[in-house]
């Protein structure tokens, strides 16, 4: 008798990161059982477009991609824009997407007689609603840390339980508890989100938190071996909250162009084994100029190979790299150093000549990092990051810190790091083990591949959510 197939809806969150993470978590899901089918529905974003271009040459019988049809833009006045933050426009921009998502769903229900879960990345909480009205049991995939998970619910319990407003800690020396950390955590490192009371942030931060309260489950790309106070914290929190799959380290190593435009492989095949620091702040991260010429002058005099995928504040881009730099930099630097523009991050990661990697800090960034055993300097520029920052220089103690409360928002103040604190911090980043760093961030790699093994603690939370999947389906 052949066995009937098992359906799941998967809203994947806005940008590369988050889209490419809920594609690999699928591949995981459908290599365990083969009788599940995912269905994608994408909310429209020009970012993603080649990515799922590229999916489509070498497609999955049991991966489906539709596109839902593009949501009505409000008629807000450029002024109502320009003051809000991305988080909170990519969240309205998703919440206007719910009469689409119902009519999809309402189709591939009509269409798929076997339809036992809703997947929700952590950014479409507001799609949580859509599903209860099918009832169909809800999961939230959490992209980023579960360390960051705890925050964020503690964040709610704070302000529902204790009246606590933590946005009325910006700019203040506060450190405050935690579940599921170590030590105190300064509210210089809180996300800019939770800081943000006028604009709807913090609010988008309660909402989620909420949402994510309310379904069956949260998997979070992470591993047990590398959260284990925070996986075994929010297994053991008073209030109730879903179970928590650790199923991670989730990292494409197939998603990178095999363009090598700016010669980056062959110049890396001629330095020696773990001599060069490899530069690079994510998709969007930029500097102002003023900053550029700082990290130029500390990439100088440390004296160290490097390579640097540098951008600059829209709307300055790669095509002119010298307009940015310090004068005769690229000549003096020629002999040690490589500028370029968009790197192969794991092409570059995974070389043997990488040493050190100066990094935003972004959750994938950090995985990447581990998975190639590559220590990090902690440069965090917006997000989640600055939390990330923290949790790898000071709870972990597997990374250096160049700035941790750095904030990528462009003001009239702006903070610019002197060349000399990049210096040091680079420097720190490049011995050859400074404080053990070195030796445990390639012990936690070793940590992350036996737990997505065969027997592995990723791979026993992978059994039990789909078991679970299923069980909650029938009931």
């Amino acid at each position: 008798m052949e066995t009937e197939e098992h359906h799941l809806i998967f809203i994947p969150g806005p940008g590369m990161g988050h889209i490419v993470a809920a594609v690999e978590v699928s591949k995981l899901l459908l290599s365990r059982d083969p009788h599940l089918s995912i269905i994608f529905l994408l909310i429209n974003d020009p970012q993603i477009q080649n990515y799922i271009q590229s999916l489509h040459k070498q497609p999955n019988p049991n991966l489906e991609f539709l596109d839902l049809p593009k949501a009505q833009t409000p008629n807000n006045s450029t002024a109502q824009l320009d003051s809000k933050s991305p988080p909170v426009i990519a969240f309205e921009k998703i919440q206007r997407h719910k009469p689409q998502v119902k009519d999809a769903v309402h189709n591939i229900v009509k269409s798929k007689s076997n339809v036992v879960g809703f997947i929700v990345d952590m950014f479409c909480a507001p799609m949580i609603d859509v599903a209860k009205e099918f009832n169909i049991p809800t999961y939230t995939f959490f992209t980023s840390s579960a360390t960051f998970l705890s925050l964020k619910l503690h964040v709610l319990t704070l302000h529902d339980e204790h009246g606590i407003n933590v946005s009325e800690f910006k700019d203040s020396d506060k450190e405050f508890y935690v579940p599921g950390f170590l030590n105190h955590v300064p509210a210089k490192v809180l996300p800019s989100t939770m800081l943000d009371n006028l604009n709807g942030g913090l609010e988008i931060v309660l909402t989620t938190a909420r949402k994510i309260k309310e379904t069956k489950g949260v998997l979070v790309n992470t591993f047990q071996e590398l959260e284990l106070t925070a996986i075994e914290s929010l297994s053991n929190r008073i209030d109730k909250i879903p179970p928590i799959y650790p199923i991670g380290p989730i990292v494409n190593l197939n998603n990178e162009s095999k363009n090598d435009d700016y010669g980056i492989v062959s110049w890396l095949d001629n330095q020696p084994v773990s001599s060069v620091v490899f530069l690079c702040f994510g998709s969007q991260g930029s500097f102002s100029e003023a900053q550029i010429k700082q990290l130029a002058v500390a990439l100088e005099q440390s004296g160290h190979r490097f390579l640097w995928s540098l951008k600059r504040r829209p709307p300055f881009n790669y095509t002119n790299p010298d307009e940015a730099l310090p004068q005769g930099f690229l000549q003096r630097c020629s002999r040690f150093g490589k500028v370029i523009g968009w790197a192969p991050q794991v092409t570059v990661l995974s070389h043997s000549a990488i040493g050190g990697f100066v990094s935003h800090c972004g959750w994938n960034s950090i995985l990447e990092s581990l998975k190639f055993g590559v220590p990090i300097a902690a440069w965090p520029m917006y997000a989640e990051q600055q939390v990330n920052a923290f949790q790898m220089v000071v709870e972990l103690e597997m990374a250096v810190e160049i700035k941790m409360d750095y904030r990528d928002e462009i003001s009239d103040d702006e903070i610019v790091v002197s060349s000399e604190e990049i210096e040091k911090g680079i420097r720190k980043l490049m011995e050859k083990d400074f404080s053990g760093i070195r030796e445990k961030v390639k012990g936690m790699k070793e940590k992350g591949e036996r737990a997505l093994l065969e027997g592995g603690s990723s791979d026993k939370f992978l059994g039990c959510l789909i078991h679970d999947i299923l069980k909650n389906s029938s009931t």
